[in-house]
């Protein structure tokens, strides 16, 4: 169908409220990108299930990096019922992502959007296959923006977004998705005995990553030694300064010894740049720290309180 200039088909809406307009909107854009993975073993036993969805026009899918760990062999259900393999491109526990490539052609894809855009109290949408009931839709808001979660193999991933939207084991891998019908995450994970606390991988840092993978095969980055989040500045603060983004990365905690306490990072600092380039937010920190800057000097700027701090880190191979 034709769209129109919000980026809804033409008569979609039709006979339905807004909110019912823009799920179903979402759910007809991605639905039929959306697979479950069926993780094997080497005898052929299922060792574990998740969900992924296609991202290009060639059969590329994302998923979670433990939904495919330890795996033999990977397989693809398709929304038409087709059983397809699915060879791991690469994946990358540091951010969850793993990146898939599917033994099938003219598969229909899902367009990235921005998580850079998203904004508290928007409303998505999760696709996926929870308990095995194949392209199950819930919906909910944006909780909360630049969340912290802890793995259970005890790795952090930061910037990561909060949804209420209901999620299940199955869903893991599959996509949140605006009402627009982009995708702006890769659902990871939710806490287990609370009610409407999940996450998603944002899509630009999945996107980053899935890039290297399907390059390398891995990605190569550096280490600061430090937690932190997305957070709003002070506008008076930010125009005092100069600085060119109204958000910065709020350091929570930092590795004693680490490169960012080696170079005089305190925690509570909010780091604005690096590098010379604007840092807003934990996905322009992440993306810089490439393995080509470990064990080079590199300048940091931090807001300490209003004021502006200066620093040079070296950054160590991760």
């Amino acid at each position: 169908m034709p769209l129109d200039d919000t980026g809804f088909s033409e008569g979609l809406s039709e006979g339905l409220d807004p909110y019912s307009a823009q799920v179903v909107h979402a759910f007809e854009r991605v639905g039929p990108a959306v697979v479950h993975i069926t993780a094997l073993r080497a005898d052929g036993r299922p060792r574990g299930q998740g969900s992924g969805v296609v991202f290009t026009p060639d059969g590329y899918a994302l998923t979670n990096s433990h939904v495919v760990a330890g795996a033999a062999r990977l397989r693809a259900s398709l929304p038409d019922g087709q059983v397809v393999d699915a060879a791991l491109v690469g994946d990358d526990p540091v951010t969850d992502t793993a990146v898939l490539r599917l033994a099938a052609n003219g598969l229909a894809y899902a367009e990235p959007g921005r998580s850079a855009t998203l904004r508290v109290g928007q409303m998505v949408v999760a696709i996926g296959n929870p308990l095995g009931f194949q392209c199950t839709v819930t919906a909910g808001i944006v909780s909360a923006l630049g969340r912290t979660l802890r793995t259970r193999g005890g790795r952090s991933i930061d910037s990561v977004i909060q949804t209420d939207a209901p999620l299940n084991p199955g869903n893991s891998g599959g996509p949140l998705v605006s009402g627009a019908g982009c995708v702006v995450g890769i659902n990871t994970a939710m806490i287990a005995p609370a009610q409407g606390i999940c996450f998603a991988i944002g899509i630009d840092t999945a996107v980053w990553v899935a890039t290297r993978l399907m390059q390398d095969g891995r990605v190569r980055r550096s280490r600061l030694g430090l937690s932190g989040q997305t957070v709003k500045l002070d506008t008076r603060v930010q125009r005092f300064h100069g600085l060119a983004s109204a958000t910065g990365v709020l350091v929570a905690e930092l590795e004693p010894d680490g490169p960012a306490s080696r170079g005089g990072m305190q925690p509570g600092d909010v780091v604005v740049a690096f590098a010379g380039a604007p840092v807003a937010g934990v996905d322009d920190l992440h993306r810089a720290l490439t393995g080509e800057r470990a064990g080079s000097p590199e300048s940091l700027t931090v807001l300490r309180r209003a004021d502006r701090q200066d620093l040079t880190v070296v950054p160590e191979e991760a």
